[in-house]
């Protein structure tokens, strides 16, 4: 029988329209080669949600992702919107978008291709063979923790609040997900917070532990969040999964993309509820947006975490990490990953041959 999937394409702002694109081009190849059915249905969010309804996630929008089996996400905000009222801002859709649906695990891989290891900043040695991954917990803690705000003060001065909670329901289903996924890796967890001066995530600590109880071929380990992103310039190697709060995820998922080479080759995927969320770990950058420099390859890459954590499908993931390590091997780059020697090609032009590669290859 075919099966029938729903996605929702939400290219949002920048460049998001121009990486979703290609990406759709990569889910029509797999779709016509599994048999499959998929309904892509295209919606506003970010800013130009708010241009188009007054708000950065339209209800129209937030059904389609809820009535989705996955949302393909491409990246919001930009300066245009930056002097709205906080609560229409186009990143609010974001938190919108993760707290509805339940998304509270963030997967974020940090994987470097051999034909990149020269686009780092830090030496092969340190680099080479590098494969992390940040499990990133999404919808607690300090973005969404009350009181939050801006109020003045008697005396005239204003005060700026945001609070860090976290509950030991929270922190336990976000560690469990870091040691499933660790069982399938190399068997280890790192747990990152800040126990030493803040009681929120002495708690983490705490309940990290006991719920490594229930995985006993995992082993477990714990570091402070600053050694961590000194460790993570100092030996990334040493790392295999991390698992953190929301915030120190946020932070220190962008410095691991760095090691990588681009962070416009890092994909994504939110998951925890029915269906899961996909995207591109890099922003808008609207200041290259529609002059065909992006790199599509992060989003394309998050295709492939779709098809393993929302459709049920293994192989396309590999199918398409295979088909981007071929295309780099034969020296194709967009502008933040070209190097002397290789050769430069634009948004459209790389997923083109992503797309080639698995026609020919990819099956």
């Amino acid at each position: 029988m075919k099966e029938n999937f729903k996605i929702a394409l939400l290219p949002g702002d920048g460049i998001g329209p121009e990486v979703v694109r290609e990406a759709v081009k990569i889910l029509k190849i797999i779709e016509a080669k599994l048999n499959l059915t998929l309904e892509m249905d295209q919606v506003p969010v970010g800013g130009a949600g708010y241009e188009a309804t007054g708000h950065p996630l339209p209800d129209e929008s937030l059904t389609a992702a809820k009535n989705a089996n996955a949302v393909l996400l491409g990246a919001v905000g930009g300066p245009k919107w930056e002097k709205l009222e906080f609560s229409l801002r186009p990143e609010r859709a974001l938190l919108g978008l993760r707290s509805s649906l339940k998304l509270y695990a963030n997967l974020r891989p940090a994987k470097i291709f051999p034909a990149l290891v020269e686009a780092s900043t830090l030496k092969r040695e340190v680099v080479e063979g590098l494969d992390i991954l940040v499990v990133r917990e999404l919808t607690g803690g300090i973005y969404f923790g009350e009181p939050r705000g801006i109020e003045t003060l008697a005396d005239g001065t204003r005060k700026g609040v945001n609070t860090l909670v976290y509950t030991e329901m929270e922190i336990e289903r976000i560690a469990r997900i870091a040691f499933q996924v660790a069982g399938q890796r190399s068997k280890k967890v790192m747990s990152v917070d800040k126990a030493n001066v803040l009681e929120a995530t002495e708690l983490w600590r705490e309940v990290v532990t006991r719920t490594q109880k229930e995985f006993p071929d995992i082993e477990l380990q714990h570091m402070y969040v600053d050694n961590c992103a000194m460790q993570l310039v100092r030996d990334p190697k040493q790392f295999d999964v991390i698992v953190t709060t929301n915030m120190f995820g946020d932070i220190l998922s962008d410095e691991a993309s760095m090691l990588t080479g681009s962070i416009g080759m890092l994909p994504s995927a939110s998951v925890g509820g029915e269906n899961g969320m996909y995207e591109p770990i890099h922003g808008s950058a609207p200041d290259i947006a529609g002059q065909g420099k992006a790199n599509p390859l992060a989003t394309i890459l998050s295709v492939g975490m779709m098809f393993k954590y929302s459709l049920n499908e293994e192989e396309p993931g590999q199918w398409i990490e295979d088909a981007v390590e071929s295309v780099l091997n034969q020296g194709y780059r967009t502008p933040d990953i070209m190097s002397k020697g290789m050769k430069e090609v634009g948004t459209s032009e790389m997923g083109d041959l992503v797309a080639g590669e698995l026609e020919t290859n990819g099956f």
